[in-house]
């Protein structure tokens, strides 16, 4: 049995290979219906540039008016929280500074709260028979 899926796509640095991806979702504080144009292309551009920053991928985005989906490859050793927590608190600075009105509206751009799952190809149960297994190897 081989848990390493040919299909996929592995990142190597000098002491890990991994290929972790995350669907994350979080909103504006009270869901306000603020990411309208032109306000949608600058927080994805702002995004683009935290990912640059501290290395990891944005692999798919879409801006809707009250809330953000992000598909993401994220370095375990970075963590997925922290991502977020650099995305929410990196953008609130820069679209605050881009568009004053928000300060106005939304003292505090986004909730505390996100919404996060792993994106995978191999089920649950392969990984526990992979493990179970791996006494028989």
């Amino acid at each position: 049995m081989n848990i390493c899926d040919p299909k996929k796509e592995y990142k190597t640095t000098r002491n890990l290979v991994y290929s972790c991806q995350y669907h994350v979702i979080f909103t504006p504080k009270y869901r306000r219906k603020i990411f309208t144009p032109p306000i949608d292309k600058s927080l994805k551009q702002i995004f683009k540039k935290v990912a640059d920053k501290f290395d990891f991928e944005i692999l798919e985005q879409e801006v809707m008016p009250d809330h953000v989906h992000l598909l993401l490859s994220v370095n375990p050793n970075l963590g997925i929280s922290s991502v977020v927590s650099k995305l929410k608190s990196f953008s609130a600075r820069e679209l605050k500074k881009q568009y004053p009105h928000l300060k106005k509206r939304l003292p505090c751009l986004w909730t505390n709260s996100k919404f996060v799952s792993t994106v995978g190809s191999v089920s649950l149960g392969v990984v526990k028979a992979y493990i179970e297994n791996q006494k028989n190897v």
